[in-house]
């Protein structure tokens, strides 16, 4: 992993409507910038796609208020973290591997009653399993390159017999007659070459270790401390901005303003955290590498800041923690390449931590500034941080203290969460 964080790919293709006009994005796995999509493994492309979309990219971006279409195999439908999408603005499409079973039968029945909207994939006959999967899905994709000219209108006819709530999606529409025609027959919405091809959307991925997310889900199931699950994320920036992301762009939704990393474990709550590091397990597979230096800088300088504020102010622990959070997002846009506006709009941080970032204003403000001019190693600059005209920030000899104790902390962390399991 550079120290930006590796390149990371997601495809997506639009789904227009009878108009023209463009509804959904088809999200579409990708291994690199190339047109082509190397699965192997359908589930881990499934959790890869959504973590890319929902996390590392954001989903505003990536789909700009249009709906998003997901495949899904079958071990990803019976999967708990599929439950992590929100339930409007996504529609989860039943790869054509999916069996007509009644395993399968009940797992839509109860998606289909919590909100979720379901759609039959690459239907080209009226078969079995059609037939039997048809009731429990509100939308059908035809896939009308694959099936013959005059075998398509029996085809839409038998399906609005056998089901007249569904929606018809007509896919791979190659050609403006191809188009015209599943217009005549009634055909929804449309996707295919026609109109476009599949684009890239390119970012980059804000790294987080395996040994991390295991260590995290055995917490999660020996019911560990949330100081336990606090420390394990302290030593993870990449990890819990995903977290923020993803709560915030999936419609979970924080109910209030995020502090400190126990109010991202208690908002939450471990259901929803053990679901998400499930999903960043199946995303990730055995992948492994050396953590970033910008990563560890960015655990490291919310380690001193954290630090700092309790020297400052040591009855306020409150105030501590978002000083951690603070340093740590305060190198989020070296790691993504954005502005820190862009990367602090969607996370809902609590305004003492926004004034910090944005402005250098409020309390966390010189604390920044200070741990900012220790890293540069500036004798100017750090003086003239360590005193403001009202006087110190805080006591010279205690802050190199503190500079030591983040500097061992980081350290520590080496052997720790970022690389110290064997997996």
């Amino acid at each position: 992993m550079g120290d930006t964080g590796e390149a990371l790919f997601l495809g997506r293709q639009p789904i227009l409507d009878r108009g023209r006009h463009v509804r959904a994005y088809e999200l579409l796995f990708r291994d690199g910038k190339s047109a082509g999509a190397n699965v192997v493994d359908d589930a881990q492309a499934t959790a890869t796609v959504i973590v890319n979309a929902f996390a590392e990219l954001g989903m505003t971006h990536v789909l700009q208020d249009c709906d998003a279409y997901i495949n899904v195999d079958q071990q990803f439908l019976f999967s708990e973290v599929i439950e992590l999408l929100p339930r409007r603005g996504v529609v989860i499409e039943l790869l054509e591997s999916v069996p007509h079973t009644a395993s399968v039968a009940a797992r839509c029945m109860h998606l289909r009653a919590m909100g979720y909207t379901l759609a039959l994939d690459d239907v080209i006959a009226f078969d079995a399993r059609t037939r039997a999967l048809l009731p429990l899905v509100q939308i059908v994709k035809v896939d009308v390159l694959a099936v013959a000219g005059d075998a398509l209108r029996p085809l839409v006819a038998q399906l609005r017999r056998a089901a007249p709530h569904v929606r018809l999606l007509a896919e791979k529409v190659e050609a403006a007659a191809d188009f015209e025609r599943c217009m005549d027959l009634g055909f929804v919405f449309f996707q295919g070459y026609h109109f476009a091809k599949p684009t890239t959307v390119a970012g980059r991925q804000l790294g987080h270790s395996h040994q991390a997310l295991l260590r995290l889900l055995a917490q999660l199931g020996a019911d560990a401390d949330s100081s336990e699950l606090e420390e394990t994320l302290k030593a993870e920036p990449g990890l819990t901005v995903n977290l923020l992301r993803m709560v915030n762009s999936a419609g979970t939704g924080l109910s209030r303003p995020v502090n400190s990393l126990r109010d991202v474990i208690q908002v939450l709550g471990r259901r929803y955290l053990k679901r998400w590091v499930q999903l960043l397990l199946f995303s990730v597979g055995q992948r492994q590498g050396e953590p970033s230096p910008l990563l560890l800088m960015a655990a490291t300088r919310g380690r001193l800041m954290e630090l700092t504020a309790t020297l400052k102010h040591p009855e306020d622990d409150s105030l501590a923690d978002s000083a951690f959070m603070a340093g740590m997002m305060s190198l989020m846009p070296a790691l993504v390449g954005m502005k820190i506006e862009e990367v602090l709009a969607p996370l809902h941080l609590a305004p003492v931590i926004d004034d910090a970032l944005l402005r250098g204003d409020g309390p966390l403000g010189p604390l920044l500034k200070l741990a900012e001019a220790s890293e540069r190693g500036d004798a100017e600059s750090l003086a003239g941080a360590l005193y403001t005209g009202t006087g110190p920030t805080v006591d010279a000899s205690h802050f190199s203290r503190a500079q030591a104790q983040a500097l061992e902390w980081a350290h520590t962390l080496r052997r720790g969460p970022l690389a110290g399991l064997t997996v």
